[in-house]
């Protein structure tokens, strides 16, 4: 009886399943047709049909702009003017002086004892001078005369400035915000300098130099050596603040040609700044020279890129009352610390008997102290 129910229920199911036709046509149920189509000849085809690659349609094109439809030719590149054709090297210059990296900070009569770098490397690059490159200077190749150079420059300054134009340059160029300034740093009056000056004078009569650091200590130093590098005449002097004039006569056309440092050279070794023993002294009272110096009190406060004009003549009154000064460098490189020493040395006179933790302790000298008893 059991068996009877069981048959009479689940026959109907199966025939329903049977002959019941597809609700929906969905891909898959095309796949599984075709599939059952090639399932009866599996030999007739090599490769499996429903896992064939299957074509993807072709991208549409992006629509093109009427511009990029018609795109513009290319155009040859421009020809340079006849007057600024690439300069054949190496290089040729007519100005009368050595070439050096820093002109107001290096002494010519100085020969130094070693070098850092090999003197071949010449820092104007390998072949674009006809100057030779010594380690220190690019010597002149030919002997110019000096009436020559000194008529060349007194035609191009013309005929001297009178007390208005003079302050009409003088307005125009002084003040802060003029585009028309060069700032000069612990190198001073530099070679690529010169190039800087002469660019700013194509389009200004005149250029405002701005002088920080060691430079200012000696001002005069940096005046001789703008006026004979360059040729100008300096106008206008505030404390460290230069105005140069270029010249009446001055055409930009025919400007000297002064090629450029590409680096800057490593200095090369000079001899020892300060000995172990100072002139005149034994060990004895050197040491107790500079421990003394060491305990004074600092006469200034040096500040990084400061202007020095007056630490001359501060150091001076400070010898009449004193032997021994010191002077605190704390905020300095070490290097400034040793070309200020240098430059005291020859200016006030003195002499340099220590450098140390940025310190600087300057003696007056035998000499110097001699002299100012038999005054008294």
């Amino acid at each position: 009886m059991w068996r009877r129910l069981l048959l009479s229920v689940t026959v109907p199911l199966r025939t329903r399943t049977l002959i019941s036709p597809p609700l929906l046509s969905s891909p898959s149920h095309h796949l599984l047709s075709r599939s059952n189509k090639h399932s009866a000849s599996p030999h007739d085809d090599p490769h499996d049909p429903p896992f064939s690659p299957i074509a993807k349609a072709p991208n549409p094109k992006p629509k093109q702009s009427p511009k990029a439809r018609n795109p513009k030719p290319k155009q040859a590149p421009k020809a340079l003017p006849s007057g600024m054709d690439k300069p054949s090297l190496p290089l040729h210059s007519d100005l009368p002086f050595d070439f050096r990296y820093s002109y107001s900070e290096t002494d010519p009569s100085l020969r130094p004892i070693g070098y850092r770098e090999p003197p071949r490397f010449s820092p104007f690059g390998p072949g674009r001078l006809d100057r030779k490159w010594d380690g220190v200077s690019a010597p002149a190749t030919g002997e110019a005369a000096e009436d020559r150079v000194s008529d060349d420059r007194s035609s191009v300054l013309g005929d001297p400035l009178t007390e208005e134009e003079v302050g009409e340059l003088v307005e125009r160029y002084r003040h802060s915000d003029c585009s028309r300034q060069i700032n000069l740093g612990t190198g001073g009056v530099t070679h690529n300098t010169l190039e800087d000056i002469h660019n700013h004078w194509k389009r200004a009569e005149a250029v405002r130099i701005k002088c920080l650091g060691v430079p200012t200590i000696d001002m005069d130093n940096v005046c001789f050596h703008l006026e004979d590098k360059t040729g100008g005449k300096i106008i206008y002097r505030h404390i460290n603040i230069l105005l140069l004039y270029r010249g009446r006569n001055y055409d930009p056309k025919q400007r000297p040609v002064i090629p450029l440092m590409l680096w800057k050279p490593l200095a090369p070794i000079y001899p020892r700044l300060v000995p172990k023993v100072a002139e005149g002294l034994t060990f004895e009272q050197t040491k107790e020279l500079r421990n003394r110096g060491l305990n004074t009190p600092a006469l200034m406060k040096l500040t990084r890129n400061g202007v020095y004009a007056n630490v001359v003549e501060r150091v001076r009154e400070a010898f009449r009352t004193s032997d021994v000064v010191r002077l605190d460098c704390a905020y300095v490189y070490t290097s400034d610390c040793k070309k200020i020493g240098v430059k005291l040395r020859d200016l006030v006179p003195c002499i340099p008997i220590l450098f140390k933790d940025r310190q600087i302790i300057i003696w007056r000298g035998r000499e110097t102290q001699d002299s100012d008893q038999c005054d008294s």
